[in-house]
């Protein structure tokens, strides 16, 4: 188990944890939560070993094994999937092993300890998972959202968010007995999470992840640890459950609070009125040492919520914009138009809050793009009602800011660009108070946008688009470094917005609390989607279903098509191929006499009863599996559930070895699952004999 034991950390001179104390047993998963800044990246530094304690006492079994999503930016030219496999520490090291033991034994190959220890080596490659390391990191890559024909693509070629996806499939891709995530989900879309969702509820491990997504908490997490005030404090259940246990326990605190002072005063009250009087001094300082000893209670110190709103528009034209029969993709410089969506017809009126859904890659943000007016459509048209002011929000909005100029600089270009046309007027003492109502305050307004946090650049960003007063947003991820704060700052204000709204977004929160109708991008077309994000979840767990099915499919048609390959197809094609003489030619097979239709059903029918006989029993243990892996589900079910109350230690050890011991179970049940359903799919299309 990991113990902190009355642990002092500090960064320069700033504590960040005084005296704190936890433990969190194995097995568990852990949402670290607290406001930026507060030390929760420090923490995650002092685990896996990067700072050390300042104070207290700080352990974790020597044993575990650690994986970490990477932080810095890769750069190499090495395949995708090989850059994954890699991430399989053990893997690499048996690699090793096996290539030292090979170039020993090469030199010496008489020696039976070389032998002895090459066969070792054989041995340990076969148990650190060699057979299916490259299917396994495959999967975890495709998990993440990206495409098959990119799986052998080198790493430099993905842009920077594409490339920290491939540094979590690597972490993910480790051995690991403790998994550290920090903001895994920034760069996701909301396909991807909810696959990794799905990875992590079936990690058997010890996992403490740093979020600002309330429902990836709620689904991955049982234990939240909360950092505040360089105090950490634990709280038995998900983030939602943490926020109820902590209202109660901050009401009550302010009640203890009242309550003391009122004592306080009394005592106070008794000491300033007899302390004087002889007969009533002894009294008086007996109070007083009460007083010295009383354990105070904290007030409740209200932290200072970021909020912001949406200027009234000026104007709102309706409909906002009409696309007519359009295609929309992007031109390419080496041949035609890529064409991702085609025959798009769609209005946006006023006053509509949409939702943009759809999987990766299937143009939610070319369609989001397209209508920012960033590209234009291949055909058709898009009309945009008179008086249309958009503000976008792209997920590369980021990159773009200049990172030598301070918040300021950027406001003053702003004003400087919009001319004639800016919103209300433009000062220097305007735009600061501008700023200082999204916390740019004091020197902050002076600061290079090059050494803010991201969440302080997204604050920018918001800061420039509210001031232009839109009244059409178009939102493109646009809570990746956002803190749950201003999260919530971001969707108060957006149901407070008076114009339209169209937003992209794997924050689920964020988009129930916002969005009353939902669009579905993909196949090609935009449409509606009739259901809410709970059916939506459903639809992209159904969609990498049909997409693993139709992968099966394919590759058992291409295991068929290799076993009826005919022996002389691995020929040398340079090999001349000579006429056969006659005398050793085989005789030639005498025609199969024609079937008469009765004896064409009858062997039909023999072939049918034969396939079933051979079918069956694989049907019958894959039925089997099948229910097994709901019982399974449903035990996990209840343990989860039982996780989330407060147990004694041995209970909650227990019921995490049992976890384990289910997710191995559902690892093996699937994997048969697989095999199973590739022999029956092999024997249902192998054409009879």
């Amino acid at each position: 188990m990991i113990i902190l034991k009355n642990v002092i950390l500090r960064r320069s001179a700033k504590v960040l944890l005084d005296g704190a104390s936890v433990t969190l047993n194995p097995g568990e998963k852990v949402g670290l939560v607290g406001r930026n800044g507060a030390g929760k990246s420090t923490l995650f530094a002092l685990i896996n070993g990067t700072l050390s304690e300042d104070g207290g006492d700080f352990s974790l079994p020597r044993q575990w094994r650690l994986a970490q999503v990477a932080q810095h930016m890769p750069e190499t030219d090495e395949p995708a999937t090989e850059f994954v496999v890699a991430g399989d520490t053990r893997l690499m090291e048996v690699r090793q092993t096996l290539a030292a033991a090979e170039a020993l034994h090469a030199s010496n190959p008489d020696d039976a300890e070389a032998a002895m220890a090459l066969a070792q080596a054989y041995t340990d490659l076969a148990d650190a998972g060699e057979h299916d390391a490259v299917p396994r990191a495959q999967a975890l890559i495709l998990g993440l959202g990206f495409q098959v024909h990119e799986l052998s693509q080198p790493v430099n070629s993905f842009s920077g968010g594409w490339r920290m996806r491939l540094q979590l499939a690597r972490a993910l891709m480790c051995p690991s007995d403790l998994l550290l995530l920090d903001e895994p989900t920034n760069h996701l879309d909301l396909d991807a999470l909810v696959w990794l969702e799905s990875w992590l509820q079936r990690y058997a491990g010890t996992m403490i992840v740093i979020s600002h997504d309330r429902e990836f908490l709620d689904a991955v997490t049982d234990v939240t640890l909360h950092i505040e005030n360089a105090r950490l404090t634990r709280y038995g259940g998900n983030y939602s459950k943490f926020e109820d246990m902590r209202a109660l326990h901050l009401e009550q605190q302010q009640q203890a609070f009242a309550k003391q002072q009122e004592k306080i005063a009394h005592l106070q009250n008794f000491i300033d009125r007899f302390k004087a009087k002889a007969s009533k001094a002894k009294q008086a300082q007996s109070r007083v040492k009460a007083l010295e000893r009383m354990e105070k209670v904290a007030p409740l110190l209200a932290e200072a919520d970021f909020t912001f709103e949406f200027k009234e528009p000026a104007n709102i034209p309706n409909p906002m914009l009409t696309v007519s029969d359009a295609s929309f993709g992007y031109e390419q410089d080496d041949g035609p138009p890529k064409v991702i969506l085609t025959h798009v017809n769609r209005s946006v009126l006023a006053g509509q809050r949409i939702g943009i859904l759809g999987a990766n890659g299937q143009g939610k943000s070319t369609f989001v793009k397209t209508i920012a007016r960033e590209m234009g459509a291949l055909a058709g048209t898009v009309t945009e009602g008179k008086g249309l002011n958009i503000g976008y929000f792209a997920q590369q909005e980021l990159d773009v800011l200049h990172p030598g100029s301070n918040p300021l600089e950027h406001m003053v270009r702003l004003a400087r660009e919009l001319g004639p046309n800016a919103p209300g007027r433009s000062t220097e003492q305007d735009l600061r108070g501008f700023l200082g109502s999204f916390n740019f305050s004091g020197d902050m307004v002076k600061q290079p946008v090059g050494t803010m946090s991201g969440g302080e650049k997204a604050r920018l960003v918001l800061a420039m688009m509210v001031w232009q007063r839109p009244n059409l947003l178009l939102l493109d991820e646009p809570t990746n470094h956002l803190d749950l704060a201003t999260r919530e700052a971001l969707a108060v204000a957006l149901n407070e917005f008076e114009g339209t709204l169209m937003l992209v977004s794997h924050d689920r929160a964020l988009l129930r609390s916002v969005c009353d109708e939902f669009w579905l991008v993909g196949r090609g077309v935009v449409k509606d989607f009739d259901g809410d994000l709970d059916d939506y979840q459903r639809y992209l767990l159904d969609e990498a279903k049909r997409v693993r099915e139709a992968n099966a499919k394919r590759s058992a048609s291409e295991s068929i098509a290799a076993a009826a390959a005919p022996a002389s197809a691995g020929a040398s094609k340079d090999a001349p191929t000579a006429p056969p003489k006659a005398a050793s030619a085989p005789p030639a097979a005498p025609a199969a006499p024609a079937l008469s239709a009765a004896e064409q059903r009858r062997a039909d029918a023999q072939r049918r009863q034969q396939l079933a006989e051979q079918t069956r029993p694989l049907r019958r243990e894959l039925a089997q599996a099948e229910e097994r892996m709901d019982a399974i589900g449903t035990e996990r079910g209840a343990l989860e559930a039982q996780l989330s109350q407060p147990l004694p230690s041995d209970e909650i050890a227990q019921a995490g070895r049992r976890l384990k011991a289910l997710g191995d179970e559902l690892d093996q049940l699937e994997a048969r699952w697989l095999e199973l359903s590739d022999q029956l799919q092999t024997l249902e299309q192998t054409p009879a004999a």
